[in-house]
């Protein structure tokens, strides 16, 4: 089977535009990555490797309002699901594999709940909805993800105002920056596995999703703290949830309680295990129990 690299901007049918990368196998099973917050089309080395040595197609995309796709003001975490539609059409793929990591985690569920073609959902570290009953969304978060979203409740102006005090760093942001940029949300664990290759991915993923604006980090975080659009009891394919008990990023409870919601799902709390920690050292375990369902 040979192997292909296509990046494309794919005109949606409302006339935005969306940034695509496809890579691997021609004609394999596509797995379609959301990303997290902030994000890209950018892919890690680790995940592509992961995903061809497995037989399928990683396809990335930049969230509306990140990089070069075109905004989508007011967005919901349920209209990623129209846009997934549409890439999957354009791939001619009536069937995939879906998967998300933190901020991409609610994304990859909106999937799950609403798109006929999803044979099973990977969730790495998950946000929970902010309403979510006996949860205090917040606790447990690092001093940096406290003061965003302390402010994203104060609405669009105040966030975008606080969001841009870092646009032009994490722009220009270095691989060797990145634990200083991210201290305040990174545990011991998480800084131990930012190596020279990921370090550099997580950089390009900033630089490519802030290149034009904040859009897309404003208006995810702003989805976040509102009602998704769908209920988790839509999902009734296969899902696995994964959550790291140091996070301080996604706090464990968050993993905790998607777990508890969903009693078909396969759980994994990962007892000393952080945010990047997690998708890094557990990916090819994920990958392996997520293709197990085709």
């Amino acid at each position: 089977m040979s192997s292909l690299t296509i990046a494309e901007t794919v005109e949606l049918r409302d006339g935005r535009l969306l940034d695509v990368r496809v890579s691997g196998p021609e004609d394999a099973t596509p797995l379609i990555f959301h990303h997290g917050t902030p994000g890209s089309v950018v892919p890690t080395k680790d995940m592509e490797r992961a995903a061809h040595a497995r037989g399928l197609r990683l396809v990335t995309m930049s969230r509306a309002g990140y990089g070069i796709s075109s905004r989508h003001r007011g967005r919901r975490v349920v209209d990623v699901v129209s846009d997934t539609a549409e890439v999957l059409t354009w791939l001619r793929a009536d069937r995939c594999l879906t998967a998300g990591w933190s901020g991409g985690g609610p994304h990859t569920l909106a999937c799950a709940a609403r798109l006929d073609a999803v044979a099973g959902v990977l969730v790495i570290a998950g946000v929970a909805p902010f309403e979510a009953d006996d949860l205090n969304w917040l606790d447990g978060m690092g001093e940096g993800n406290l003061e965003e979203f302390a402010v994203a409740l104060q609405g669009e102006g105040p966030l975008r105002a606080y969001l841009e005090g870092f646009e032009e760093h994490f722009k220009v942001v270095t691989a060797s920056e990145i634990v200083e940029s991210l201290s305040s949300v990174l545990p011991d664990v998480d800084k131990a596995v930012i190596t020279e290759e990921f370090g550099e991915d997580l950089a390009r993923g900033f630089h490519e999703a802030l290149r034009t604006s904040v859009d897309g980090w404003l208006d995810d975080d702003l989805a976040f703290v509102q009602p998704w659009g769908f209920e988790l009891n839509e999902i009734s394919v296969p899902t696995m949830i994964w959550q790291g008990e140091v996070d301080l990023m996604v706090p464990f409870a968050h993993g905790e309680w998607l777990a508890s919601r969903l009693p078909l799902a396969a759980v994994h709390l990962e007892p000393g295990q952080g945010h990047l920690s997690l998708g890094v050292g557990a990916l090819d375990r994920m990958l392996d129990e997520l293709v197990s369902v085709l």
